[in-house]
């Protein structure tokens, strides 16, 4: 089994793609207030949107809680895409390197979707790949996007 990788999933969005980007980029300290899976959120350094901010994480995984800090690496406004680090916790168990790459993308017919991408590396060969966290992506994008288009 390969110890690196990378994992990609996309949803159809309702909600508008720009204010789907901006709850993502400037509300995110909101999600635990939108879906079940996320449990508690707490910052630990730096700004909640900021590239370098700390923040660390309690969710649900494979139906465990699982604890995790995550640090943003790069936001591209234009592209609507922003980067994440996950690190310590739990999650530093299993994988070298977990990065989550979040975008939303316009169609030219008018729709949108959220894109997820995994890139990771297992600490050894017998770490599955993290399907579990591509589970966890696609039904946290469901529940943002229900969310919003009730705002």
């Amino acid at each position: 089994m390969a110890l690196s990788g990378k994992l990609s999933a996309e949803i159809r969005i309702q909600t508008p793609p720009a204010k789907f980007f901006n709850f993502v980029a400037k509300q995110l300290n909101h999600v635990q207030n939108v879906t079940e899976k996320v449990h508690q959120t707490k910052l630990h350094q730096g700004d909640w949107h900021a590239i370098g901010s700390v923040k660390q994480w309690t969710y649900v995984i494979d139906g465990k809680v699982t604890t995790c800090k995550e640090s943003i690496e790069a936001i591209d406004e234009r592209n609507k895409s922003i980067t994440y680090n996950l690190y310590d916790g739990d999650v530093s168990h299993q994988y070298k390197i977990l990065k989550l790459i979040f975008q939303v993308i316009e169609k030219n017919d008018g729709g949108a979707f959220a894109k997820g991408t995994i890139e990771y590396e297992n600490i050894n060969e017998h770490v599955e790949p993290p399907y579990g966290y591509m589970e966890y992506i696609t039904k946290v994008f469901q529940d943002i996007d229900a969310h919003l288009l009730k705002a």
